[in-house]
């Protein structure tokens, strides 16, 4: 299985399959100027399908940024203000798991999992 790699048909590939994301810069550049290293990162992370922690100090246009790249893809924006006491729970919530004795099945323990947000 000697197969030849034509580096100039993969290039032409990724050119060709990645085309919308020099549109999807152009479109979000219309509101960001000047921060392209900060868009690429969120492109990475979107593209990633992964999790984006923004930091930065205040007037950097964070949410204005993430807000206008959600509005270019058709997604969903939230915003959440960090503070010292923050915990991960506060944001996506906790499970509770709760063991309880059935007394009509006197042979079973049933588990009863909530979702508290």
């Amino acid at each position: 299985m000697n197969k030849e790699i034509d580096i100039k048909e993969i290039n032409e590939l990724i050119e060709k399959e990645s085309a919308f994301i020099d549109m999807l810069l152009l479109e979000v550049n219309k509101v960001i100027i000047g921060q392209k290293h900060m868009m690429e990162r969120l492109l990475i992370g979107l593209l990633g399908q992964g999790h984006i922690l923004l930091e930065g100090v205040p007037g950097l246009a964070k949410t204005l940024a993430i807000n206008s790249l959600s509005k270019a893809v058709k997604g969903s924006f939230s915003r959440i203000q960090f503070t010292p006491d923050l915990l991960p729970a506060d944001v996506v919530g906790t499970m509770i798991y709760q063991l309880y004795w059935n007394p009509c099945r006197k042979d079973k323990l049933l588990l009863e999992i909530q979702h508290l947000s």
